[in-house]
């Protein structure tokens, strides 16, 4: 399951695009459990305290503030309409919870216990009867019921990906529910279903759920919205009477009172308000500014910490990726030319100063990722479907372009022309055109963050010398996202973030299904029979060897069948904060978990004092 990172909320299924499969060893028949594992038994047993990676004493109270980007129009997170606020999904709760110290394991959190039939066709949840909304009301199956409908019918088109095989959902009683699933070998939907967030059904069942809102829904979270101005700003307050502050799944994390989100206009910007005070902890994803953007006062004099924290999940894939869509871009060849245009190399010297590692697996820093020429496990999956691969596949290890000087650009130049000609593609007039119709090649990068604009730049002067047009086109981030859902682009950047369980978000990732589903995550069109039964067999996956080979077999399909230019990674987070935080000495495999840091009273005061004192020598 991918976990999306620094969030102060865990477990909302919109940022867990990730595999929750299950295997379901060794539990008895029918038993109620309080957790279940990935493979086997989950690390934590039922008497568990807390979870490893937090501090259960970290103390409670201050306000952290934060930067969003953009604006916001909505406080359903749920629907593909409009730009949800920062932090909206801390609102609400989910049946079970993952932790972040495990591949995957998922424990209890609406959900007191959780019983699984043995050939995972059925799944039974029950209630804790501590349960409530913030209006007072307990949490019932009749909400449990009630979700599931409303997110198939009118939430974003991953729901109904992630709920098609369940075939009926019963209420037992009124702390009991059983989802029943279609025949088949998918493993994770026990705790697929787990990871739903329960609404409301008392306020949804009467307002439209499709629709944009600025009334603040009623959920179920740790935190509820104090206060906010439309597209400036949201406050969160911390709930004193939330119901499962106790848990052990909960203990010692959602430490501080009040999380507040200032919305600016860019990256640019955000990291300026950041340097004058205005906010308190930046996540750093932009390496030039990490070697150079933070040469401060408030830095240099102890007030501004910069800390780098190591994690153990895989990388994802960030990159240059095709609208497949396009004409232009349905010959791989075309694809595979444009890679040769892009110089990692130089782009790591001199606008990244190093710090990068090129990416070339969809699940780099990890497992994963395939290695070498296929092992006989993965030419088990693969065989059967070679004449809807790439023979390369079969053939060779996948590696992007590489040019550590010029002659060796001005090599890669020589191999594109050589594919674009065999595509069709002829030069007159020092430009590209088709040999057929004389259309020139240019296309349109369509960015949203004025960081991409120096990279995309680069590369267009690269392709330039090809004969090749790419404009790069900067747009707010609504329109970015209103056209990135309706697959209005040629080329965008994007990041398929992966986990260390790759399961049923593979289908939107990368099935024909999902490729003509508005605000699917498909994004580059990608329509292949074998790609389509390479995911269903990893879903399919019976323990963890079967689904490391299973996703490694994957893995080498998406890189042959080029449908992006491979960007680059880092294994550890970078994290730029104002000294008034305290946070778990261990750092979990998944990464910072920001949900369990703590404003640090003795910090805060000793900040404000050094600072008082700075002012006054300036």
């Amino acid at each position: 399951m991918t976990r999306a990172k620094y969030r102060f909320r865990r477990g909302l299924p919109l940022a867990l695009i990730g595999s929750i499969c299950a295997l379901f060893a060794n539990l008895a028949l029918g038993a109620p459990v309080h957790g279940i594992a990935l493979y086997g038994q989950p690390k934590y047993g039922p008497d568990f305290k807390h979870f490893d990676y937090v501090n259960p004493d970290a103390p409670k109270g201050g306000e952290a503030r934060f930067a969003a980007i953009g604006s916001f129009d909505t406080f359903n997170p749920f629907n593909i309409k409009g730009q949800a606020a920062a932090g909206t999904g801390q609102l609400f709760e989910t049946l079970l919870v993952g932790s972040a110290d495990e591949p995957f394991s998922e424990y209890g959190l609406i959900a007191e216990s959780v019983e699984v039939a043995e050939d995972r066709s059925s799944v039974v949840f029950t209630l804790r009867p501590q349960t409530k909304f913030h209006d007072g009301s307990p949490i019932t199956a009749d909400d449990v019921l009630f979700s599931l409908e409303i997110l198939k019918a009118k939430g974003s088109p991953l729901y109904r990906f992630y709920y098609a095989s369940v075939t009926k959902v019963e209420k037992l009683d009124e702390r009991r529910v059983k989802f029943s699933f279609s025949g088949g070998e998918n493993r994770e939907l026990p705790l697929i279903v787990g990871q739903m967030p329960v609404l409301s059904k008392k306020y949804w069942q009467n307002r439209d759920f499709a629709a944009t809102t600025l009334e603040v829904p009623v959920g179920s979270g740790p935190y509820r919205v104090e206060r906010f101005e439309s597209g400036r700003f949201i406050v969160f307050k911390r709930d004193e009477s939330y119901w499962g502050k106790d848990l052990p799944v909960q203990r010692g994390l959602h430490n501080i009172d009040r999380l507040r989100y200032d919305y600016y206009r860019d990256t640019t910007v955000a990291l300026e308000a950041f340097k004058a005070g205005s906010y308190d902890l930046r996540v750093e994803n932009v390496a030039k500014q990490w070697a150079t953007g933070y040469d401060f006062p408030a830095l240099t004099k102890g007030l501004v910490k910069k800390d780098i924290f190591k994690h153990q999940r895989p990388s994802g894939m960030q990159g240059f990726v095709y609208n497949l869509r396009r004409p232009l871009f349905q010959d791989p060849k075309v694809r595979q030319a444009l890679a040769y245009a892009f110089d990692f190399e130089w782009s790591n010297r001199n606008l990244f100063h190093g710090q990068y590692t090129r990416t070339r697996s969809f699940f780099d820093n990890s497992e994963l990722a395939a290695r070498g020429l296929p092992s006989p496990e993965e030419l088990t999956v693969l065989e059967p479907l070679r004449k809807d691969l790439p023979p390369e596949v079969f053939t060779a290890a996948y590696e992007p372009p590489t040019a550590n000087d010029d002659g060796q650009l001005r090599a890669n130049f020589q191999k594109a022309l050589q594919l674009l000609q065999e595509a069709g593609w002829v030069f007159r007039d020092r430009k590209l055109v088709n040999a057929k119709t004389g259309e020139p090649f240019r296309f349109e990068l369509l960015i949203n963050e004025p960081t991409w604009e120096r990279i995309g730049l680069t590369f267009a002067r690269n392709l330039e010398r090809l004969g090749i047009e790419m404009t790069v086109r900067s747009v707010d981030s609504a329109q970015y996202e209103n056209r990135e859902r309706s697959f209005d682009f040629d080329m965008i950047v994007n990041v398929w973030g992966q986990s260390l369980s790759p399961g049923n978000e593979q289908r939107e990732f990368w099935s024909s299904a999902s490729a003509d589903q508005p605000g699917s995550r498909n994004l580059a069109g990608l329509k292949n029979p074998a790609v389509d039964r390479l995911v269903d067999s990893l879903i399919a996956a019976p323990d963890r060897a079967s689904l490391v080979a299973r996703v490694r077999a994957l893995d080498r399909a998406l890189q042959w069948t080029y449908l992006v230019i491979p960007h680059w990674h880092l294994p550890y987070d970078r994290i730029a904060f104002w000294d008034k935080f305290g946070y778990p000495a261990v750092t979990p495999m998944q990464g910072v978990q920001l949900d369990a840091w703590w404003v640090d009273p003795a910090k805060e005061q000793a900040l404000g004092q050094r600072g008082a004192e700075a002012s006054k020598a300036n």
